[in-house]
């Protein structure tokens, strides 16, 4: 069974975290930057990337809840599955 490569490893939430945050720092960089220099593009552009950064973050929530449900069927198939070979085995004994 691959049961085990349906978990979140702690590298995908470490990448995660690395990208929202790079996201995160370029926007707040560029808002500055926009603020302090009167361009509106700039302080547009970092907001973006700003919603860039929340958006990775909600993704990653709802991949890991996705991953879960998945594992959760698969288990339950995985002990129907076993119910029916062992129901199999028991016919073929008698």
């Amino acid at each position: 069974m691959v049961l085990h490569q349906l978990r979140p490893t702690r590298s995908s939430w470490v990448l995660t975290v690395l990208a929202a945050g790079f996201l995160a720092l370029d926007g707040v960089l560029l808002v500055l930057a926009g603020a302090w220099s009167r361009r509106p593009g700039l302080v547009a552009g970092g907001i973006v990337f700003l919603a860039g950064a929340v958006g990775v973050g909600v993704y990653w929530r709802h991949h890991t809840r996705r991953l879960a449900e998945l594992r959760e069927a698969l288990e339950t198939e995985a002990m129907k599955l076993n119910q029916l070979r062992a129901d199999v085995d028991r016919s073929a004994d008698s």
